[in-house]
């Protein structure tokens, strides 16, 4: 059975709790230990899927095709384990399941409350799967005193007594403000939010403390003997150069040791740090520099692409290069010609999105590099971008364009090289869908084979030509183009395996210019590099030389 760590965050939001639970999956891993870490969001949405990347950054979608927080970014990236339906759960989930039992008369007339019933369906997903691993990482999100994370404090709470004693630990990230002004670290804010989280019936085990550098003795005892917890569990978590020195930088401050100790797991077995210590030199070593282009519409917020920024970098370590991405608002050449602001890059990469605005300068930018010879990589609609560049002005479709368009603005305006997509093949049944049916979850979800063409340049990539991939889109390339487009020399080098939906696309006579309908980059990891942002990197990196 598995022990138990529930993460919570106080003072300030956007501490870096996921960060530091993504880290000490790592560092248990290293103790031999195995793990998986969920997490527990407070907003009433079912999930993020329908949320706008500016309010909550990039959705992360899972093999089995659910839409989670970016949060399940990190745990993957970090410990290698693959996130999956259960690991994600929202207030607005809760309730939904809750009303639903409700309706079917599963309470037998009993009056719905927040205790028993939505605390108790939250300790059923906090169990699922406890008899899988050693350690269950669960990461609350908000901070402590919002009142939407009540029912969710209250649940882990009860399930804390539900379980034997020493099953449960509590772990609480904080902030340690430094005021310039009289030079001092105040330790008062996490006095409170620790009392705060007391008052609800919850205590600490170990304190994270975020901070701009290293903590004080005395301040670390005043944190001791105020918050109740030993000084060797009051870790600090100073600011890094990069996310990947976490575990490392962790480790020297003894969280994972302060974790065992609270668990009284003895002797601990000793870690073996050398998959983290390689990935450090890897960042902090680079042999030479690479600058990216990431043309989108979401450039205001780098949270809205994390998982593609993370996976460039996962492509630089393994060319031993620093890629340095810069963001181009893809509305710019909607007005402006996008030579004078791609020439200096050495590679271009469109990312997905939803919606018409920002696409006339995604195509632009899908020419430029096809016309300059500049590695180009797509992705979802980065793809589309390219097919309807190439349709327009390569194949002579000059109307080309994608029904999604059409649909928003309510008539006909393009040839649909691009349309919405009916029907799919999910496992061994039909998944069907309209337009005009709800937004959530109706999306082509998770994970999907493809078959690539052999001699193409994916399938050198890859080195393989049978591969799987995750996908979240609800519009799809239209094959009946397809011919005409690859006389031109678009190769539509990887195919669903009943050979319907078209998944990547490339130039032949091109250095290195990939378009994918999936997102590759939710499967990179700083120690497990996709295949095509290594080979990305690297087209860029040769660039780089000709230059």
């Amino acid at each position: 059975m598995a022990r138990f760590i529930f993460i919570t965050g106080g003072v300030v939001s956007s501490l870096g709790k996921g960060l530091a639970s993504a880290a000490l999956g790592a560092l248990l891993q290293s103790r031999g230990f195995t793990v998986r870490l969920r997490k527990l969001d407070p907003y009433l949405n079912v999930d993020p899927g329908t949320m706008s990347p500016f309010e909550h950054g990039e959705v992360f979608v899972t093999d089995d095709g659910a839409e989670t927080d970016l949060d399940l970014g990190h745990y993957e990236r970090f410990t290698g384990v693959a996130a999956r339906n259960s690991d994600s759960v929202s207030s607005g989930r809760i309730y939904s399941t809750v009303l639903e039992k409700e309706r079917r008369g599963d309470y037998l007339g009993k009056t719905i409350q927040v205790i028993p019933h939505v605390t108790n369906q939250i300790k059923e997903f906090i169990d699922i799967g406890d008899d899988e691993v050693d350690f269950m990482l669960c990461e609350i999100g908000g901070t402590v005193g919002d009142i939407e994370g009540l029912p969710f404090f209250e649940a882990i709470r009860q399930f804390a007594n539900d379980k034997p004693r020493g099953d449960c630990i509590f772990m609480h990230l904080t902030l340690l403000p430094f005021i310039k002004a009289s030079g001092e670290l105040k330790t008062k804010p996490t006095q409170h939010s620790v009392k705060e989280l007391r008052s609800i019936g919850l205590a600490p085990d170990i304190l994270v403390c975020r901070s701009e550098g290293p903590i004080p003795e005395k301040e670390r005892e005043k944190l001791a003997l105020f918050c109740n917890v030993r000084p060797e569990s009051v870790i600090a978590a100073q600011d890094l150069k990069s996310i990947y020195e976490a575990p490392l930088a962790y480790h020297r401050e003894g969280m994972d040791q302060a974790v065992l100790d609270a668990f009284g797991i003895t002797p601990a077995p000793q870690p073996n740090l050398k998959r983290w210590e390689d990935v450090a030199d890897r960042v902090y070593n680079p042999e030479g520099e690479v600058k990216v282009a990431i043309v989108g519409k979401y450039t205001q917020l780098e949270d809205a692409y994390k998982s593609i920024n993370e996976a460039l970098t996962h492509g630089g370590m393994a060319n031993r290069v620093k890629v340095k991405i810069e963001w181009v608002d893809a509305e710019l050449f909607d007005r402006e010609d996008p030579a004078p602001h791609l020439e200096g890059f050495h590679a271009i990469l469109v990312p997905g999105g939803f919606g018409e605005r920002g696409t006339e300068g995604k195509i632009k930018a899908a020419e430029f590099a096809r016309t300059r010879k500049v590695p180009y990589l797509g992705i979802c609609l980065g793809m589309q971008m390219a097919v309807i560049e190439a349709a327009r002005n390569v194949a002579g479709l000059a109307d080309a364009g994608s029904e999604e368009f059409d649909h928003e603005a309510g008539k006909k305006r393009f040839e649909p090289v691009v349309y919405h997509l009916k029907e799919w093949v999910q496992g061994n049944a039909k998944v069907q869908r309209k337009a005009d049916d709800d937004k959530g979850g109706t999306m082509r979800l998770g994970s999907y084979d493809a078959t690539l063409v052999e001699g193409s340049k994916v399938a050198e990539v890859y080195g393989t030509t049978s591969i799987e991939e995750r996908h979240r889109h609800r519009y799809e390339v239209d094959t009946k183009y397809r011919k005409q487009l690859e006389e031109c020399g678009l190769l539509f080098s990887g195919m669903s395996p009943d050979g319907t939906l078209p998944e990547i696309v490339e130039w032949r006579d091109h250095p290195w210019f990939i378009g994918v309908q999936f997102h590759p980059e939710l499967k990179s990891k700083p120690f497990a590099p996709h295949p095509l942002f290594e080979g990305f990197v690297k087209a860029a990196k040769e660039a780089s030389r000709l230059v």
